[in-house]
């Protein structure tokens, strides 16, 4: 009879492994449940007390205004003005106070529909095709071509019906008579350009909408769509430059330094888009200047 040996139920036993994490770091257990995870505010607030940190310091030291440090520590990123700009805020909070920013990005972004990885923030600003609208002209060009084919055959009547030694009969009543008479035989005249409009949008169509920004004091991130949502622009509009759109139905715009933009709609000056640093969506169409 053969008497076996019970197994040694200490040495089975895995050894208790203890982690400890500095104040503020948000790495937790790779078994931990996401749902037992501090919040990103939390994190940054925990971080920062930690660092003997005040909401002022940290503002003047990343950048980041006030009120919006007080929301992201609240967990309210509706205030950043974006996902663009609420990763970037969460690095920079992060850093300054001596986290992960890294990790509370990306679970930033499985909370809010994630990021794609294989594009920079920089390239998610360009790749929407920008519309430029040339408001300084209108478009003259089949008028020019009018007045030339007109020109031509006026010198070739003058030349070819034996009359190129008198002047032709009603040619001080015609704008195109005169011009011919001070062109030289086989030259083409060209009517002389406009004058440019003082107004900030030269003849604005009555049947259209049309959207003049100007930076005038400040830098301000700017998105504007037609009225099939199709991006128009989506870019920092920098100081002194400008922007206009043009649409059949409707632009929507969101800005994101609404006190440094002015507004211009169907021609007329509806001033600044609203207070420095406020974040601004709105809409405009076709008839008086009013926001959707």
């Amino acid at each position: 009879m053969t008497i076996g040996k019970s197994p040694d139920r200490g040495s089975s036993r895995p050894s208790a492994r203890t982690s400890r994490n500095e104040p503020g770091q948000p790495a937790p257990a790779a078994d931990q449940p996401a749902a037992d995870l501090p919040s990103i505010g939390r994190v940054l607030t925990t971080a920062r007390i930690d660092a003997g940190l005040t909401v002022d310091q940290v503002s003047t030291s990343t950048r980041v205004r006030v009120p919006i440090v007080h929301a992201i520590e609240q967990d309210d990123f509706s205030r950043c003005g974006g996902d663009f700009y609420a990763r970037g805020h969460i690095r920079a909070l992060a850093r300054a106070v001596g986290v992960d920013g890294e990790d509370l990005v990306a679970r930033y972004d499985a909370a809010h529909g994630g990021s794609p990885a294989d594009r920079r923030p920089t390239q998610l600003l360009d790749t929407a095709p920008i519309k430029v609208n040339d408001h300084r002209r209108p478009n003259w060009t089949t008028p020019m071509v009018v007045a030339i084919l007109a020109v031509v055959a006026l010198i070739g009547f003058n030349l070819f019906g034996g009359h190129s030694n008198a002047p032709a009969t009603g040619a001080a009543s015609s704008p195109l008579a005169s011009a011919a008479g001070s062109a030289p035989a086989g030259s083409s005249a060209q009517p002389p350009a406009p004058a440019p409009s003082l107004a900030p949008i030269a003849a604005a169509p009555a049947d259209k909408v049309t959207v003049k920004l100007v930076a005038e004091k400040a830098t301000s991130w700017v998105s504007a769509k037609d009225g099939k949502g199709k991006a128009l622009f989506s870019n920092n509009l920098e100081t002194g430059q400008d922007q206009t759109f043009t649409d059949p139905k409707q632009i929507s715009l969101v800005l994101g330094n609404a006190g440094a933009v002015h507004v211009y709609v169907n021609g007329k000056d509806l001033g600044p888009a609203g207070a420095d640093g406020q974040v601004v969506h709105v809409t405009y169409t076709p008839g008086d200047p009013q926001a959707g």
